[in-house]
């Protein structure tokens, strides 16, 4: 739709932090306000729909999207979001390696093994990897441990880590996100390996590199949303 306001702004009261477009608050598809968490969410927001052109484009405000799924959705849905991870820990991406190349074997080993021991250390949630093509049975009292740190999160917070989670394969690494500082541009490169190694001998196509700059766009927005609920 065409852009219907002049100013995008911050806005920082008692009731907490909103986004105003032209004194106006901002509110979600569902017609509530959009009260946020902290006032650096709120400016980040402000500066996707400052940033719009003469019409607006949704697919630029990555931000936005995820805040009015948390007032919108989640506390509805929290449940089947929290099932959803749990699922995620069962067939974590960085559980599931080649059997060769030698070389791939080796990267994956020194990239991802790194992540897992975090889990381990983090919330004593040991995973098992393998190189075999069926799937591999994970420690039930790990699988309880990661998926007790995702109830712990509040919805803001598991929105970020579902996103994360979703675009990598990978709970740990969405977990990362939230808990070590893990950036997109890194949650990326870990979560395409395979794919980036293969791209090194033989070129990346138009269809791939369009494909990668959209889950970079949306991975950098959920793990910057994490760092902006920290700060």
């Amino acid at each position: 739709m065409k852009r219907f306001y002049e100013r995008a702004e911050p806005s920082s009261s008692g009731e907490g932090s909103r986004v105003l477009l032209d004194g106006r608050p901002l509110r979600t598809p569902a017609g509530r306000t959009l009260l946020l968490p902290g006032p650096g969410l709120a400016a980040a927001i402000a500066g996707e729909w400052a940033a719009q052109g003469e019409r607006i484009a949704p697919h630029s405000m990555p931000l936005t999207r995820l805040a009015t799924t948390v007032v919108d959705l989640l506390p509805a849905r929290r449940g089947e979001v929290v099932a959803e991870l749990t699922g995620f820990a069962r067939t974590d991406l960085l559980c599931y390696r080649v059997a060769h190349p030698r070389e791939l074997v080796v990267r994956q080993e020194r990239e991802w093994q790194p992540w897992l021991d975090w889990a381990a250390r983090e919330f004593d949630a040991p995973l098992r990897a393998t190189a075999e093509l069926e799937p591999v049975a994970q420690p039930e009292a790990a699988v309880r441990r990661l998926t007790a740190a995702v109830e712990k999160l509040d919805d803001w917070r598991l929105a970020g880590v579902r996103a994360a989670t979703t675009l990598t394969g990978s709970l740990v690494l969405g977990l990362a996100a939230a808990r070590a500082g893990l950036t997109g541009a890194r949650a990326f490169a870990l979560a395409h390996l395979e794919e980036l190694w293969e791209i090194e001998r033989w070129g990346c196509d138009p269809e791939q590199e369009a494909r990668h700059a959209a889950i970079r766009r949306d991975l950098d927005a959920a793990c910057r949303w994490l760092r902006l609920l920290e700060a």
